[in-house]
């Protein structure tokens, strides 16, 4: 009789998310992004815009204003970003809600970047509110680096009406959808070197961070920000490097700055855009720094009031992604040197997500999917008496599962039969002897909570498996080919 162990997933030391789409990119389906890295991410981080008020909507600015003669990237009368189809008097079938079932279908939690028109009545604010409460425990980025001069949001707006804008539409969404998290996303202290250096216009937006439930700053180690406007040379002024401890000590700094805006009460801090970009310092040097800046994290232990940090981004057109854009076939990405160095990165345990083995337990057994940081599974094990030739498992039941083995994770969607966990071991053998562990978890099918579960469904999602998978293990081949025909 199979031995079958209730376990539990609980947050990594530091978090670690992924961008995935931007003005800079198209999206990229998670079944691509996780057979590429092998492992999901904390939040997957989507960019959107909603601007319904304005003439060109809802096409992308960028279509609308094709003939505009353009010298910056946020010169359109709205952001480029891809247009949020929700919203009063619309259904959720489209965009963004289609990526955002596909990143919980994989285990991930989704954060919702959303540039949004601050003259919108509670109405609007409301029905967005209603289009994303049942995606459970998501985060909601609203109108990002407000304390710049280049959205549309602050060409249109004051500071201070920014910030009323971000505290009205978060009681909204407290009352509409108590599980998704804001995000307030700012500037940070302004001398480095003084006591008590106040953030980048605190007074306006003192009563923003104090509503926020997460804070954020967007910064790169480094940044073409002229892109795609001009080529980042020597000697030219549209780019910007900031040395790794300059820019550790900024994020420390302004942390314990936005905690005593807040009363001296804390909240999670985290690097929503983050990279080290490649048209400044190479291809081949891009990862150096965003190694060395890791290796800062951990010599400071600053998970204690770091909240983690999300790669910019998955794929890009210039050199800020995992992969490049190719330019021939916006659909193909070219593997660029930082994803090879970024999958080690997401192998260290320092942003490893804890999975914790409880109770002996009989099936059938119920599932619990809260978040990316915390869920209960199950386990079962076997004992390799060599390395594998075939190593799959078959199921009887139509369950959707995201499943862990030997360091690699696997998704199965509710119509698939089989999963092939042969890539576990291609890149990490194991020795015969080794007891190999394998971790079910069911994150929601449809990407979406269910309310008919209860009175928790905003938070969790259940499900009841009833049968072990049958794994098929053979430490053999069927038959070699060979020269002769004979063995």
């Amino acid at each position: 009789m199979q031995k079958i162990y209730r376990i539990t997933l609980h947050p990594a030391q530091c978090g670690l998310d992924l961008g995935d789409g931007s003005e800079r990119a198209e999206y990229v389906n998670q079944d691509y992004i996780l057979t590429v890295l092998g492992r999901p991410h904390r939040n997957i981080n989507i960019m959107y815009t909603y601007y319904p008020k304005d003439k060109e909507w809802p096409q992308r600015i960028r279509e609308a204003c094709r003939d505009m003669e353009i010298h910056f990237q946020w010169d359109y009368p709205y952001d480029d970003y891809f247009p949020y189809e929700g919203g009063l008097g619309k259904d959720t079938s489209g965009q963004p809600f289609e990526q955002m079932r596909d990143i919980r279908r994989h285990g991930q939690d989704v954060t919702l970047t959303l540039t949004i028109d601050c003259s919108l009545t509670d109405d609007y604010l409301r029905a967005i509110a209603k289009d994303l409460k049942s995606f459970g425990r998501m985060r909601l980025r609203i109108n990002h680096e407000c304390d710049g001069d280049w959205f549309t949001h602050n060409q249109r707006y004051s500071y201070g009406e920014i910030a009323d804008f971000f505290v009205r539409f978060r009681n909204i969404l407290k009352e509409e959808a108590p599980n998704i998290s804001t995000v307030f996303c700012a500037g940070a202290v302004t001398e480095l070197d003084v006591p008590d250096s106040r953030v980048g216009h605190e007074e306006e937006f003192t009563k923003a961070y104090q509503a926020a439930d997460i804070w954020s700053m967007d910064c790169y180690l480094a940044l073409h920000y002229g892109w795609p406007f001009d080529i980042c040379e020597k000697g030219t002024d549209s780019y910007a490097v900031t040395p790794v401890e300059t820019f550790y000590k900024r994020l420390e700094q302004s942390a314990k700055r936005f905690a005593k805006i807040n009363n001296d009460v804390s909240r999670p801090l985290v690097v929503s855009e983050f990279n080290t970009d490649g048209d400044v310092v190479g291809a081949l040097h891009q990862a150096e720094s965003i190694k060395q800046f890791i290796q800062r994290l951990k010599d400071g232990h600053a998970e204690e009031w770091f909240g983690g940090f999300s790669l910019y981004q998955f794929r890009d057109r210039g050199r800020l992604g995992l992969e490049m854009e190719d330019p021939n076939n916006p659909s193909v990405g070219i593997p660029q040197p930082l994803l090879k160095e970024y999958k080690e990165i997401l192998k260290d345990e320092y942003f490893q997500p804890k999975i914790q083995q409880e109770e002996e337990l009989t099936l059938p057994a119920t599932l619990r999917w809260g978040s990316a940081e915390d869920a209960e599974g199950i386990a079962f094990s076997v004992v390799l008496k060599d390395a594998p030739e075939f190593f799959e498992l078959y199921f009887e039941e139509a369950l959707n599962l995201m499943i862990e083995v030997n360091g690699r994770w696997f998704y199965k969607a509710a119509d698939t039969e089989c999963i092939d966990l042969m890539p576990a071991f291609y890149e990490n053998p194991a020795e015969p002897g080794t007891k190999i562990s394998i971790h079910i978890f069911a994150p929601p099918a449809t990407g979406e909570n269910n309310p008919d579960q209860g009175s928790d469904w905003l938070e969790n999602y259940y499900c009841t498996i009833h049968k072990l998978p049958k794994l098929r293990l053979r430490y053999d081949f069927v038959e070699q080919v060979t020269e002769t025909g004979k063995m």
